[in-house]
């Protein structure tokens, strides 16, 4: 079985009987949302919304970085984002290590990942209010464009709204 055979398989079900429906490349819904790559969130699911509503970017611990701003000035400008959602979540990884505790990981691997800074959470609260002030002064970015930051809890599938917009 070479390494990703169950997922071609599952295309190619997938593809038999796939149907373009012609939906356009732009956030149908004028939504942005930034949320953490934890497998148990299913941000479409999550927020009510369907293929095509939202641009979804992912990344450990939903932290608002460098690539992350690159991309919301794309979205806005060529693909219709008007909000932006940044939404953590309870009982994230992030939150449980230091980055030097993820260094020393790594290191106990064999890997010297120093060079990388991996953004860990100390507070998600103030992380969170921090990362949505990051979003809100990008000076790329319409300064009246709505961004709130919020909690999503892996328990009971309920949001916390912490940062309204």
């Amino acid at each position: 079985m070479d390494d990703f055979s169950d997922v071609l398989t599952a295309n190619a079900a997938y593809s038999a009987s796939f149907v373009d429906d012609g939906r356009p490349g732009v956030a149908g819904r004028g939504l942005a949302v930034l949320t953490c790559m934890d497998s148990r969130i299913s941000p479409l699911d999550v927020l009510g919304l369907r293929p095509g509503d939202a641009k979804i970017l992912r990344n450990a611990g939903a932290r608002v970085t460098d690539d992350v701003l690159r991309t919301l000035v794309l979205a806005h400008y060529l693909l219709g984002v008007e909000r932006v959602l940044v939404l953590a979540h309870t009982d994230c990884g992030m939150t449980k290590n230091t980055d030097a505790d993820v260094h020393a990981k790594v290191l106990a691997q064999g890997v010297d990942s120093r060079s990388i800074e991996f953004r860990t959470i100390a507070d998600q609260e103030a992380t969170l209010v921090a990362d949505v002030q990051r979003i809100r002064s990008w000076p790329f970015l319409p300064p009246a464009m709505p961004v709130g930051g919020g909690v999503y809890d892996v328990r009971t599938g309920a949001i916390r709204m912490v940062v309204e917009p």
